[in-house]
């Protein structure tokens, strides 16, 4: 090499490692909109979240104030609810006031909850501390006193109960794993991370309405998949009946708790809405549509493109060869096809001269993560198998 090439390779080096930190691995495809540690891919939004305190990007529906009642609970009729808020801040249930729905409606969404079952305990079963909490108005979280109901307790159960109905269940499909309730009186927190069903065009459920529970940060639902919205006694479906509009399976939906008669306590009450994973077109494989993603990889091939014109067209031809890579990586066209073809030529002759990885590496260039970029590339299919460039990087000694 001359030492005009000398200082174009050096100039090279300088320029792969400011790119090439850590190079990303395999490029996007079909289903994945961005590649491995994808430097393209967007930044994560940044949000404070302190041990015991609201995260910054959650939405506060109670606050142990009347007004966040007002401004965000109502009763079945769209009124003023007349649950009560009492000196301590908790929001008391009322017997006969009906359930309470939040004036928003939510359909996918992380909800924290903190309740506790009347100090004074009276009844039994079911009818001990009961309340629910109901996901889109028709997904039930049982609230209940459950804190005496243990088959295994020393002197027997001292409030029997029906496994499918205590504090934990998806009530009357599915029991919580374990019982983690505490004494009455105490609050207990439920964690709850809830997905609504999908509908396909003829109103076919094809995926059902899942949650995952913890219940004072024990798991006791795991991604439980819901048999349909709660009934009594009889079996849930997704089925149809008249004049069901089916707005309730798949829309958004406000969030109930309900009145059952017994004075339960709730505090702390917030919200953070999350992501369809079928609206997310970067899920990948079992979700992403394909044509959502094409679209999204033309718009970062497109904005790379705009970047390479005014930035790598006078970087040194191995720096403008990767950047062409990338382009034709994410969609390519007749134009970026021979843009890169062209460079891949240029490129190659810049290393005929070399015969040790050593010598590559001493100008700067990389060799290894040269070698795994094109590798990756080639095994995705975006360059042949036998490319030009990959194949002399590997004779390299």
């Amino acid at each position: 090499m001359n030492r005009k090439e000398v200082v174009s390779a050096l100039a090279l080096g300088a320029s792969l490692t400011a790119a090439w930190a850590d190079p990303f691995g395999a490029p996007p495809d079909a289903k994945h909109a961005w590649g491995v540690h994808d430097d393209n891919r967007p930044p994560v939004k940044k949000i404070t979240a302190l041990p015991g305190q609201v995260p910054s990007d959650a939405k506060v529906l109670f606050d142990g104030t009347p007004a966040s009642i007002a401004a965000n609970w109502c009763d079945s009729a769209g009124q003023p609810t007349k649950w009560i808020v009492d000196e301590a801040g908790d929001l008391i249930s009322v017997r006969g006031a009906g359930y309470i729905f939040t004036k928003d409606k939510f359909s996918d969404f992380q909800l924290h909850v903190e309740w506790a079952a009347p100090k004074k305990v009276e009844g039994f079963g079911q009818g001990r501390g009961n309340s629910g909490v109901f996901l889109m108005g028709n997904y039930e979280i049982q609230v209940l006193d459950s804190y005496e109901t243990d088959a295994d307790a020393p002197g027997g159960n001292k409030n029997p109960n029906y496994s499918d109905g205590q504090a934990g269940a998806v009530y009357g499909q599915n029991p919580p794993l374990v019982n983690p309730c505490r004494a009455p009186g105490e609050f207990n927190t439920y964690d709850i991370i809830f997905h609504a069903p999908i509908e396909d065009a003829q109103g076919n459920v094809t995926r059902p309405a899942t949650v995952t529970v913890l219940f004072n940060g024990v798991v006791v639902q795991d991604h439980w998949l819901f048999d349909g919205p709660t009934g009594w006694r009889g079996r849930s479906s997704y089925a149809r009946k008249s004049g069901d509009t089916g707005l309730a399976r798949t829309a958004k939906m406000p969030i109930a708790f309900q009145d059952h008669g017994n004075p339960v306590h709730y505090r702390n009450i917030w919200l953070r809405e999350l992501p369809r994973p079928e609206d997310n077109v970067t899920h990948g494989t079992y979700y992403a549509k394909e044509a959502d993603v094409a679209a999204l990889r033309e718009k970062t091939a497109e904005k790379l493109n705009a970047a390479f014109d005014a930035t790598w067209g006078q970087a040194p031809v191995a720096r403008q060869y990767i950047e062409a890579l990338r382009v034709v990586s994410y969609a390519a066209n007749p134009e970026r096809l021979a843009r890169a073809a062209k460079l891949e030529k240029a490129y190659l002759k810049q290393l005929e001269p070399l015969t040790k990885k050593s010598e590559m590496d001493a100008l700067g260039l990389w060799s290894r993560d040269v070698e795994m970029y094109l590798d990756e590339l080639a095994q995705a299919g975006t360059i042949p198998a036998d490319n030009a460039v990959l194949a002399k990087v590997r004779s390299l000694k």
